[in-house]
């Protein structure tokens, strides 16, 4: 059964939506995901993220909780009621709430999994193989 459920096709590798303000944290993790053979999408922010979601099949969201207009908090709250299906890695490196405390709410509200900014290649890699079932 594939992973996703809208229109369209999941590409023969795993496809992964990166969704960061910060232009520098996403071109790491691109260049990170995709020397590891995934292909990787990019947002900006989180209206760009959704904007990716509603057109374009993918395996996994990575997604920074703390970003200007619409933050991740609201992508997940959102992108849970279209795309119940989707499997979100929630970033943060904290901001006006304590980290951990953002982090617990973006699993409450269906975040998949989360990871504390800063975080080294290995952690990441391991938990992107284990959500797109590579594990």
């Amino acid at each position: 059964m594939p992973r996703w459920e809208g229109s369209g096709t999941l590409p023969s590798v795993p496809r992964i939506l990166i969704a960061d303000d910060d232009a520098g944290v996403r071109s790491v993790l691109a260049r990170h995901l995709a020397s590891a053979g995934y292909e990787v999408l990019e947002a900006a922010d989180g209206r760009g993220c959704l904007d990716v979601l509603r057109t374009t099949p993918v395996d996994l969201v990575i997604l920074d909780i703390y970003m200007p207009e619409v933050d991740g908090i609201a992508v997940i709250a959102q992108a849970h009621r279209e795309f119940a299906h989707v499997r979100i890695l929630a970033i943060s490196g904290g901001g006006s709430v304590p980290r951990e405390r953002t982090l617990e709410i973006a699993q409450r509200l269906g975040a998949t999994r989360t990871l504390t900014k800063p975080f080294d290649r290995d952690a990441l890699l391991a938990l992107v193989r284990e959500l797109v079932g590579e594990s």
